[in-house]
């Protein structure tokens, strides 16, 4: 069962942390996130997944920056998010996709326990600018049925924005 937007600001401080948090940013059933002003870029064209690839960081001026299609760039959201007892899901903002912009490929499922900022996988389909601080995506959240096991990885449990790691399982 999804949270409604009033049992998230129930929530917040207690089973939900949103740092920082807005009742501007709450909707009826989720919560805009706002984009970070800072990208990674990764620099080679070609991605090895057995070994660490390198990347640059990249940062969002005030006037804006145009995202190029066929370029895959790493943000992060400005708020840091910990669900201690539900299922945290990201999605993009219909905004937002409706100029083309994709804001999570793969990875729009939160683990319980889960704590940071969250990593956004940013492609586009045609040119488009984007600006610091907007709202990019929404966060809502689930209940869990069953026992479960509390999210304890610190693979991805970071401030900052993180690449793929998945060379680390290869090794």
């Amino acid at each position: 069962m999804i949270l409604s937007g009033r049992e998230i600001e129930k929530q917040i401080g207690k089973q939900i942390f949103i740092d920082p948090f807005s009742p501007k940013q709450l909707n009826p059933n989720s919560y805009n996130l706002r984009l970070h002003n800072e990208l990674l870029v990764y620099e080679n064209e070609v991605l090895d997944m057995k070994r660490d690839n390198e990347v640059r960081k990249v940062s969002i001026p005030e006037e804006g920056l145009i995202l190029e299609p066929n370029r895959l760039y790493l943000g992060r959201t400005v708020e840091t998010i910990k669900a201690a007892y539900h299922v945290p899901k990201l999605e993009g903002r219909s905004s937002i996709g409706r100029l083309g912009i994709m804001v999570h490929l793969t990875a729009g499922l939160g683990n319980i326990g889960s704590n940071g900022h969250w990593t956004l996988e940013l492609a586009c389909i045609q040119p488009v600018r984007i600006y610091p601080n907007v709202g990019i995506c929404q966060i809502y959240f689930e209940d869990i049925k069953g026992e479960y096991d509390m999210y304890k990885s610190s693979k991805y449990h970071h401030d900052d924005i993180q690449p793929s790691l998945i060379f680390q399982e290869l090794q």
